[in-house]
């Protein structure tokens, strides 16, 4: 694994009921819908996805992705990645005192050949571009889910 494993947790916090957090978490097809970093999502069949990624920095990242856990009862998503990432992602949402909280944890290693390359020197960009990918992930949450009770109702 070497430098070119990256651990990341974020936790966004949204007013929105928590089923309704999990019910669009859980929806890996709709996430280009309100995350501007991800740019597509491909069904493979079988909870499997391909997606592409792209932030700030000048390049893409290509996994598939399989939903291994979805548990609406305790309201946790997680998912294995293969490709210019290896690894896991989780999300954990819960109650909090102004809405849900929705955790997202992150253990990736690095497999894409540019990335490796450039670890050494570039490591903090790549923090960086992640958690401007997730700040703009939360915003773009919050618009869409006030929107999506009223689509429900």
């Amino acid at each position: 694994m070497g430098g070119s494993l990256y651990k990341f947790r974020s936790t966004w916090h949204v007013s929105a009921a928590a089923n309704d957090v999990y019910a669009v978490l859980e929806r890996l097809p709709d996430y280009p819908l309100w995350w501007p970093q991800v740019r597509s999502v491909t069904p493979l069949g079988n909870d499997t996805y391909e997606l592409v990624c792209r932030s700030a920095l000048p390049y893409e990242l290509r996994f598939t992705t399989k939903q291994a856990v979805r548990d609406p009862v305790n309201r946790v998503v997680e998912a294995t990645m293969t490709g210019d990432l290896e690894g896991f992602s989780r999300w954990t949402i819960s109650v909090d005192s102004n809405g849900t909280s929705a955790t997202f944890d992150e253990q990736v290693v690095a497999t894409k050949p540019l990335l490796r390359r450039l670890e050494l020197v570039a490591r903090p960009a790549f923090k960086a571009n992640h958690t401007r990918m997730m700040r703009d992930g939360e915003r773009g949450l919050r618009t869409y889910l006030a929107g999506f009770r009223a689509r429900l109702d």
